[in-house]
């Protein structure tokens, strides 16, 4: 059974053209998971129809966290030396925090590599072995090295680059200004605290001191480039040039010069690089995104101005950071005076919610530029009101980048405390079920347009005590305690997250990271013609899907990445029977025929 959102009035969706596709394909459904049991399981679609015939597939495991793979122990956080850290009790530091998963094929050979959305974070470089059938099964696995780059923090999404690398993240960066200003400890957000054992540093026992010697906020949020040998060996590089934000992932166009990235957090915004030359990150210009809005209704919709950054490399801006700069080396800062105005010389900055009059210091241009690029962004006039921007894929087959925004709230919301009064320019109804938007981009890869392209339906009240009637109609499956605990509507998205396209099927694939809006976060399957949703994965109580990616030909066989993140973990931990349940999954939903666009 498939769903037709439109019908639903759980989406709002973007006319399309009509066009010709490589393959018609269709999943089957994934039940809603409305008993204990199905809360619990791991479920995939175990078929998927190809132009008329039909294959098996099903959800298969690579690997969960601490399993033993040859000699490497998958998702252990280690430190500088590669030694594994420890939790506050002793024991080791195993993730169940496992994000974006890449297969890399590498001349005979095809690797993987895992995040660890950790702190440290992880990234496991892992060698895998395809069978005839195309199952995948790993071989060995051990961490990539960040040691010459100060460690790695919070790894989220990622893509796969043109050129066959993978392309990571750093999520989260901490906020520099509050650290220069701490006089201890208390005063400083304990989220960083963890870092420290990347060093050798016991966060218990350290004092401020020690915490500022270590930890340089400078060094993390930023997109990293692994590079994968034949024989395994991976080199990880971190790209300035590239900006600092809470990077969800970068997402390289054809043109192997353009990249967007995405932003996570409130107040933030959407970023566009377009670097020097092709198939090289270190060096280019940063654009941010301003939103002219062209309407409120259905989501949504704009049209995009980009505001121009400046030139970096990433050499000069690692020289800059290696220096540990404070945030008052960068800028001097005063309050906004009345009416959200500053003095002269001064520009308003309204990122990451803080309400500030900045100037930037003589010289500092490029370096502000690159690592407070949200607040430069907003003194520059870009639009920094977005709000859990996350995911982000194209669609060669309409040229159409797909942004997904998990939440509309906030700064997003007309007259939010956080907008500038000289400066509100996203004003949208609030949905916190999340909306998907598509992006026209020109032959250039310019992003020209902003429009919703699909939204989550949020549950009334009303409509939540009607389903909770004992004379609720069950063939919706959304009666009783399943009513209470989805705020969004069972047969739509909730909190749209990672997203990848499947060129020549028309089909866009949209996971989900949901809270109290499914209580079981599922992978949709989007026909981009009807609007119909095909539910093609469901996972346990508490669980996030992470960076679903698709593959259309490795050796011959295509592949949806799945992951499972932290199983009962952001809720319904109570009901967790067993601590091994907690362990992430790794895996895809295949092995498919490959889906080559022809």
């Amino acid at each position: 059974m498939t769903f037709k959102s439109a019908l639903l009035g759980a989406t709002a969706l973007l006319a399309l053209p009509t066009l010709a596709f490589a393959a018609d394909i269709s999943f089957s459904e994934v039940p809603f998971a409305a008993d204990d049991a199905a809360k619990r399981a791991v479920i995939a679609s175990d078929k998927i129809v190809i132009d008329g015939t039909e294959y098996a597939i099903g959800y298969n495991v690579l690997a969960r966290t601490g399993d033993k793979i040859g000699e490497g122990t998958f998702g252990a956080l280690v430190d500088e030396n590669g030694a594994i850290v420890t939790e506050e009790d002793g024991s080791e530091a195993l993730s169940v925090d496992a994000d974006f998963t890449s297969l890399l094929p590498v001349g005979d050979k095809l690797y993987s590599i895992t995040h660890f959305e950790s702190r440290p974070g992880a990234m496991y470089v892992s060698e895998l072995h395809q069978d005839a059938d195309g199952k995948l099964t790993p071989v060995s696995t051990k961490p990539v090295e960040f040691k010459d780059l100060g460690g790695l923090w919070v790894p989220c999404a990622g893509s796969v680059t043109p050129w066959g690398t993978h392309l990571g993240s750093e999520e989260y960066p901490a906020d520099a200004e509050a650290i220069e200003k701490a006089a201890s400890l208390e005063d400083i957000d304990d989220y960083y605290f963890p870092m420290v054992r990347f060093f050798g540093v016991d966060p218990a026992k350290m004092d401020i001191a020690q915490f500022r010697t270590v930890f340089n906020p400078y060094a993390y949020g930023f997109p990293t480039e692994i590079t994968v040998s034949e024989d395994g060996t991976a080199k990880a590089a971190k790209h300035y040039a590239m900006g600092r934000v809470a990077v969800e992932l970068a997402y390289v166009m054809p043109d192997q010069k353009t990249a967007y990235i995405s932003d996570d957090g409130t107040n933030v915004g959407l970023f566009k690089f377009v670097a020097d030359e092709a198939g090289d990150l270190s060096a280019g210009t940063l654009y941010a995104a301003k939103w002219v809005q062209t309407s409120a209704e259905n989501g949504g919709a704009a049209t995009l101005e980009w505001v121009d950054l400046g030139h970096a490399t990433d050499a000069e801006i690692a020289e800059a950071i290696a220096k540990k700069p404070a945030f008052s080396d960068i800028f001097e800062a005063t309050d906004l005076g009345e009416g959200d105005t500053c003095a002269d010389g001064f520009a308003p900055s309204n990122a990451e919610g803080v309400k500030q009059c900045l100037k930037v210091k003589p010289g500092m241009e490029a370096v502000a530029s690159r690592i407070e690029t949200r607040r430069y962004a907003s003194m520059m006039g870009a639009s920094t009101e977005f709000r859990k921007m996350e995911g982000i894929t194209f669609n060669p087959d309409t040229n159409q980048l797909y942004v997904a925004m998990s939440e509309v709230a906030k700064g997003m919301e007309a007259g939010d405390k956080r907008d500038l009064a000289s400066r509100d320019a996203i004003q949208l109804p609030e949905n916190k079920c999340g909306t998907v938007f598509a992006l026209d981009v020109d032959r250039d890869y310019n992003a020209t347009t902003m429009k919703a392209l699909i939204s989550g339906k949020p549950m009334s009240e009303e409509a939540i005590a009607a389903a909770a009637d004992p004379n609720c109609d069950s063939a919706h499956n959304m009666c009783g305690a399943a009513a209470e605990a989805n705020s969004c509507d069972i047969n739509g998205i909730a909190n749209p997250d990672n997203i990848t396209y499947m060129p020549g099927t028309n089909t866009l694939i949209i996971g989900e990271d949901t809270g109290s809006g499914h209580q079981n976060d599922v992978i949709w399957a989007m026909n981009l013609g009807s609007g119909e949703l095909t539910r093609v994965f469901s996972t346990p109580y508490g669980s996030e899907t992470t960076s679903p990616y698709f593959y259309p030909n490795i050796g011959g066989h295509a592949y949806i990445m799945a992951v499972v993140q932290h199983p009962y973990g952001e809720s319904d931990e109570d009901k967790m029977q067993d601590a091994a349940d907690a362990r992430a999954y790794v895996g895809y939903i295949g092995p498919m025929p490959a889906l080559d666009a022809k």
